[in-house]
């Protein structure tokens, strides 16, 4: 055995592996606006996981989180505010002044 294929062996073994094994940051970040701005959430999560699939980055199951929460809320948010409207359209004006 020569002293290059040694060399080269111990090298390969130290070589980094190009960052894959890292947790995609806007998988995170999308399990986090899930809660604060879920629209923005729905954005990040589907940005993640194209990211995920063409890096091989951890964080599937985070972004996949984060857009079921971020849709979750999101139709909640839309759900309340139409039957905000409609109660506020069907409110008697007469009953809310004090007379």
């Amino acid at each position: 055995m020569s002293q290059a294929t040694v060399h080269e062996g111990h090298k390969s073994a130290a070589a980094p592996t190009g960052g894959a094994g890292g947790t995609n940051i806007l998988a995170i970040l999308s399990l986090v606006f899930a809660f604060v701005a879920a629209p923005v959430g729905i954005v990040l999560g589907h940005l993640a996981k194209r990211q995920i699939r063409q890096t091989g980055e951890q964080g599937a199951g985070l972004a996949k989180a984060g857009l079921v929460l971020s849709y979750l809320f999101t139709g909640l948010s839309v759900l309340f505010f139409v039957i905000f409207v409609v109660l506020m359209a069907n409110a008697d004006p007469a009953a809310t002044t004090a007379n």
